[in-house]
Order: structure tokens, then sequence, then C-alpha cells
């Protein structure tokens, strides 16, 4: 039987050879001081190159943006440079790459952004969520959050236009593309989701109000670099990070068919993954599909057969691989010829160097 996923897909300016996605994921390698990305982060993009598209770990867009320790960022000349390394590599091994820019909002404490408190859409603390520090050693140290402030008008228009200036050095750095982060409880999600937006001006209360924020930034996106470099994660019905919509399917359904105005190249839903999470609602796949034209793409507890039964059935066009990417370099030729996957060591997820990182071996070697 022929697999979809190995079925050829136009992505804006690229034809891409399979529908596998390596989805965005935090590894926390990036060089100190300047959370610069590094060597050792360009081979381990080029090792995974035969995706068929890569979407880089979130890169934040500005100081204020960083929720965790040892994460790169896109704002300075040397961040810029980091990256060179990896779109270099990557592209020489024919891959496809976008750059995920990301503000985490209130998901953050003053020691990862220079003392500073955070800002959210509203002054609510995220209940028992925590990030980790850089507390002078190897390993991470986990501290709760802190209660934000709420943005001003001003503080909206700055950060707006970081992530416009953060899409222009991603192109400079040599990404293809870039992926809004509007998933996982961080800033954009604050601003959607009612339960974490009490704001009473015109971006908050009414879901169109709560929307304002992604349209705003969406628009600079575009006007910046076009549509065909814009794609857009969201996270419809998973609780992370504290954020809670009364009514996800009815705001998620809304989301798509405002970003399929702005004809964005892809859309990218964030399924719950958890082991014992309820399955996406079929009626609601069917809604995104019916909201939003372009690519979509999902990623969740996806196997080789249920990713291929999702393009056939017509509500994804590519399925992204979060986990098995770590230690399965060679995941797409692993899932062509059905050889068996190796595990990965979650004790090497964050932080440290090239061990749990560049040193998975491809099948057979």
């Amino acid at each position: 039987m022929s697999n979809a996923l190995f079925s050829l897909v136009q992505l804006g300016q690229h034809t891409l050879s399979n529908r596998i996605v390596m989805p965005p994921m935090t590894r926390s390698r990036a060089s100190q001081p300047g959370d610069s990305a590094n060597d050792i982060m360009a081979t381990y993009y080029a090792q995974r190159a035969s995706a068929g598209l890569i979407i880089s770990e979130g890169t934040q867009i500005s100081e204020m943006g960083k929720g965790y320790a040892w994460t790169p960022g896109i704002y300075t000349q040397e961040q810029i440079a980091g990256w060179k390394k990896t779109t270099d590599a990557v592209h020489a091994k024919g891959g496809v790459i976008f750059a995920q820019l990301w503000h985490v909002g209130r998901v953050t404490h003053p020691d990862n952004i220079g003392g500073e408190q955070p800002i959210s859409s509203s002054a609510i603390k995220a209940e028992n969520v925590k990030v980790f520090i850089d507390n002078g050693t190897d390993a991470p140290g986990f501290v709760d959050v802190v209660e934000p402030r709420e943005m001003t008008k001003e503080d909206i228009n700055n950060v707006i236009e970081q992530y416009r200036q953060a899409a222009l050095n991603a192109i400079e750095a040599g990404f293809d593309g870039i992926e809004l982060h509007a998933a996982n409880g961080y800033l954009i999600n604050q601003f959607i989701d009612s339960e974490a937006n009490n704001r009473t001006d015109e971006y908050g209360g009414s879901l169109g109000k709560r929307l304002r924020f992604l349209d705003e930034v969406v628009t600079v996106l575009v006007e910046a670099i076009g549509a065909d470099r814009v794609g857009v994660r969201l996270a419809p019905l998973t609780t992370l990070n504290g954020t809670v919509d009364a009514n996800p399917i009815a705001t998620y359904t809304a989301a798509a068919a405002l970003l399929n105005t702005h004809e964005i190249v892809y859309l990218h839903i964030a399924e719950v993954d958890w082991d014992d999470a309820p399955e996406t609602p079929i009626s609601f796949k069917q809604a995104l599909r019916d909201a939003y034209k372009g690519i979509l793409i999902y990623a969740g507890r996806y196997k080789t057969e249920t990713a291929h039964t999702a393009i056939e059935e017509g509500f994804a066009d590519m399925i992204g691989f979060g986990r098995p990417f770590v230690s399965n370099p060679d995941l797409p030729e692993r899932i062509k010829h059905n050889y068996p996957l190796a595990m990965h060591n979650p004790d090497t997820l964050f932080g440290g160097t090239e061990k749990g990182l560049t040193d998975y071996p491809i099948y057979g070697k």
C-alpha cells in the first residue's frame, strides 16, 4: 500500500518530497551568554533534513519573550549569524526550515528576562506553572512563574513591531519562512483564551476583540515577508500553561477563518498528546478544514497508520511527529520502510551538549 505521507505537497514556493513535519521542540542548547544558535544545533537540524518541513524550536523575538533558560533568540545580529549555520546546513541537505517565532508572555520568571516583570494580556498569574532558570549548574532549576502586568497599548505596539522585525531577521538568517507560535499558553494564546484575558479595551471581552492581537501580528508578518512564508500554530483544545477558553470550538474555528483571510501558507494544529487525552472531535476537524483553505498540519499522538489515514480522509495535509524525531534523525526512512523506532532519553531533552541531541544513529549504523 502506498503511504500518503510520501506524496508530494506544495508549500508556498516549495515542493516538498514528503508530508512529514519535524515540529518545534524546545531543546535548550543555545550558547551562553547571548542565547545564540550554535554548531551542535546546526548538526542536529541537518541530521533531520529529510523531513518534508522542519519547524525550529521556539525562538524568542526579544529578551522579554524568553520563558526558559538556554533557549535561542532571533533579535540580535549574533543570533541571526548563529541561526545562519543551521539554515545553511539544512539547505545543504536539501531541507526546508521555518523559524518558530515565540513570545512567552507570562510563562517566565524575572530571572530569565533581566529582572523585569513579565507581560501578558492581563495581570493574571498562570497557576501551577513552572519554568526553568539557569541556576549556575548544568541542570535547569525549576521555579514558579510570577504575576505579570497587563500590557499597555504601547506594549502591544512594541511587541507587534518585535514580531515584524523577528520575521525579517529570520529571512536574513536564511529561514524559508516563519511559524507564529500562538499556542500552548504563550503570549498570543493569552489574548485568545477567555479565561486568560480579562481586558475591557479593544483587545478583550468579545471573541472578535480577543482575536485582535493575533490579527494584528499576522498582518505585519504577512506585510513583512509575504503570506507564502507565514504559518501559524494553534492549540485549540489544550490547557497548557494555564490558558483555558470557555468555548474553544467556536473560538478556534473563528481563528482559523480569520487566518484564512490572510492567506497564510499553513495552519498548524497542536493536539492534546498525553496518553489518555481525548481525541479531537471529527466535527471540529471538519470545521477547521471548512474555515481554512491552506495547508493544514496536525501534530499529536500520530503513528504511521493514523497519519496516513488523516491525510487520506482529507483532514490534514501534513503530520508532525515530535518526540520520534528526537531519537530518529532518519524518521522518514524508518516510516517508509517500517523500520523500528528508537526511544529517546527523557533526561537529555533539555540542556547539555551533544549527548541526547546529535548522537542518535540512523537505522542500521
